[in-house]
């Protein structure tokens, strides 16, 4: 029975893949021991759980390696048990491993220079030498005995796996045979699937760089819990950033004014709350659409609307990015995302000079709160690189019998512990919550079924919700004492579910509401100038009179200064920028194409009919797109 279950080959299987494990694991003891004055790991217990959790990151890359390997190793061929076959089967499994897994020994120094995990963004640089033949060697000689290390590691490997042999068994073809291992090969692929994303929960997007930080108390440590395999896979279609030189840096310097500084308002330190709003597009919201005409509009945000009443509101509003995480670097950070998001390149773990960081430098506590499974959409690992002082998630809230069975907490009872967390907080404190429930599947819970209008959308009735939620949460601030001194904030991370063809044009893809309130209404109006999800943090820092310089391509909503208003981001594979009464539309160097403003399908080019408003458009679009560069390559978002 057993030699027919092919039970000796699965366990041989599982013995080849738990090699793999160990490997690794001595890779990264190697790596720390090298590197062991830049890795700040200050007690065993630590180490521990952090080599602990550097397993998922060997899962995947173990797995992405072994995908091959591991279905040649369970496919029903007959022959698996051959000699030839299994000889086949160790030159596969060597050549794969063994020349991914050298990739950790470079980073034993390199790391030295680059003070992360080699990435994709590294080979790049490497295929630009010219003498890489006598790079290798000099590598060689200056480090024999990090190749010493690795032929021995390498030969105890090949050691191990010898050690245990699949017997040759001759099987007969059978339906049991055939049904068995097809089983089992099901089985196994779907385990594989999971181990490669990092879980099965439908609420966590597959495991990234970006996940090494949730675990780590200083920035330094992820990359002991990552392996350099893990980036590089990664990161291998992630790296659109990439050096331009389209202007010099005084065109930079004066057009898009990298490092703003505002010192008109008298210095003041209220709190802070912002709220980024799952999938809450301008779309939903009265208030935000006065002037858009739209045939027979109907909103679904009561509350937002009654709020916008007090507020001052911006109706022209852009994300600078279409996924959640990009809303979180963009509001919080003011980086924006283009072709693919900053948090999933090969350069998030670096100093970032942001909202969190300015404010922490004022004397102000700093929280984040997303009522999704700790490390849902990567938010706990940008979060540690921002340096957030405390976390909020659905392990801190402790109570299952509010989870939504998808995502997370639903929106009611999380803001309402948002804002109990914040009531036991000293003042000044910022505070960002990012929502949950207005999300596919577009449950509300059932309690509140008929409260909401479904509207012609699935989303309609969650925003619904959310509003309620809103409403509740204000309801109940407004009793608290730091409620009088409170700046808060409404964005959206972007829009959804398009109902109204107007929202179907181009230019108005990820529009989003932006709404400040504060109760005393210091601020108050509507402005249809353009304005983006990055100007949200330089327009705080002006309110609250910040006297410093600081790092921020976006600028000050409540400033008349330099630069003007307008928006950058990237839609239909190009850059875009809107400024004045025109959209420049760019390739990467050069501009293809300039529309009206009212324009909204970009349907009638206007390159042909070039105007100085025209041109200075373009060298703003390209002196922005080579300092975002420029920056993030370099690491120096800092200042």
């Amino acid at each position: 029975m057993k030699k027919h279950l092919r039970i000796n080959e699965y366990k041989a299987l599982l013995y080849r893949i738990g090699l793999a494990y160990v490997f690794y694991m001595i890779a990264r003891l190697l790596f720390f021991i090298y590197n062991k004055d830049l890795i700040k790991i200050d007690s065993i217990s630590d180490f521990l759980k952090l080599a602990y959790h550097g397993i998922a990151f060997d899962t995947t890359t173990i797995l992405y390696i072994n995908a091959l390997f591991i279905v040649l190793s369970l496919l029903p061929l007959l022959i698996n048990t051959r000699q030839s076959f299994q000889k086949g089967l160790f030159y596969l499994y060597f050549v794969t491993n063994l020349l991914a897994y050298a990739a950790n020994f470079i980073d034993f120094i390199y790391y030295k220079y680059t003070f992360n995990r080699s990435t994709r963004a590294s080979l790049d640089t490497l295929e630009h030498e010219s003498n890489k033949t006598r790079l290798f060697l000099n590598f060689v000689v200056e480090y024999w005995h990090v190749f010493l290390l690795f032929f021995c590691c390498a030969f105890l490997w090949v050691y191990g796996y010898k050690k245990v042999k699949v017997r040759h068994i001759k099987h007969q073809p059978s339906p049991r045979f055939f049904t068995v291992s097809i089983l089992s090969l099901l089985l196994v692929a779907t385990l594989c699937v999971g181990g490669i994303r990092g879980d099965f929960k439908k609420s966590t997007r597959p495991i990234n760089m970006l996940d090494a930080s949730k675990y780590v108390t200083d920035a330094s440590q992820a990359d002991f819990v990552l392996n350099t395999p893990f980036a590089i896979i990664r990161t291998w279609n992630t790296n659109t950033f990439k050096k331009v030189h389209l202007v010099n840096q005084q065109t930079i310097d004066s057009l898009v004014i990298p490092v703003k500084h505002y010192n008109k308002n008298p210095k003041i330190k209220p709190n802070i709350v912002i709220f980024i709003l799952e999938s809450f597009g301008k779309e939903y919201i009265s208030a935000f659409n006065k002037d858009n005409k739209i045939p027979n509009y109907k909103g679904y945000a009561p509350f937002v609307d009654s709020l916008a009443q007090h507020s001052l509101i911006f109706t022209n509003a852009y994300a600078n990015g279409y996924k959640s995480i990009h809303g979180m670097s963009s509001v919080l950070a003011g980086i924006p995302s283009f072709k693919d998001a900053f948090t999933s390149s090969p350069y998030p773990k670096q100093k970032i000079e942001s909202l969190v960081s300015v404010l922490k430098s004022e004397g102000y506590d700093t929280s984040f709160f997303h009522g999704a499974p700790n490390g849902s959409m990567g938010f706990l690992g940008f979060s540690n690189i921002l340096g957030f002082d405390h976390y909020y998630g659905k392990n801190e809230y402790n109570n299952d019998d509010d989870f939504d069975g998808s995502w997370g907490i639903w929106d009611e009872p999380f803001f309402q512990y948002f804002n109990t967390t914040l009531s036991r907080k000293k003042s000044p404190f910022m505070a960002t919550l990012f929502s949950v429930s207005s999300h596919e599947p577009y449950v509300i819970p059932e309690k509140y079924e008929g409260k909401f209008p479904k509207g012609d959308n699935p989303i309609h009735q969650c925003i619904g919700y959310t509003d309620y939620s809103l409403k509740q949460f204000f309801k109940a601030a407004k009793k608290q004492p730091w409620y009088s001194n409170t700046i808060f904030v409404l964005v959206a991370d972007h829009d959804n579910l398009i109902y109204y063809p107007e929202y179907g044009k181009d230019q108005n893809f990820h529009t989003v509401p932006i709404l400040f309130f504060t109760p005393s209404e210091r601020y108050k109006g509507i402005n249809k100038d353009w304005a983006q999800q990055i100007d949200i943090y330089p327009t705080l820092l002006d309110m609250i009179g910040y006297e410093k310089p600081f790092r921020s391509w976006g600028r000050s909503l409540i400033s008349k200064e330099a630069p003007t208003p307008f928006v950058m981001r990237y839609s239909s594979d190009q850059y875009q920028m809107m400024s004045g009464n025109y959209i420049c539309t760019l390739d990467g160097e050069k501009a293809v194409g300039f529309y009206d403003k009212n324009d909204k399908e970009l349907k009638h080019n206007l390159i042909k009919h070039r105007t100085a408003a025209m041109n200075l458009l373009e060298k703003k679009c390209q002196a922005f797109l080579q300092d975002f560069m420029a920056r993030i390559i370099d690491k120096k978002l800092d200042k």
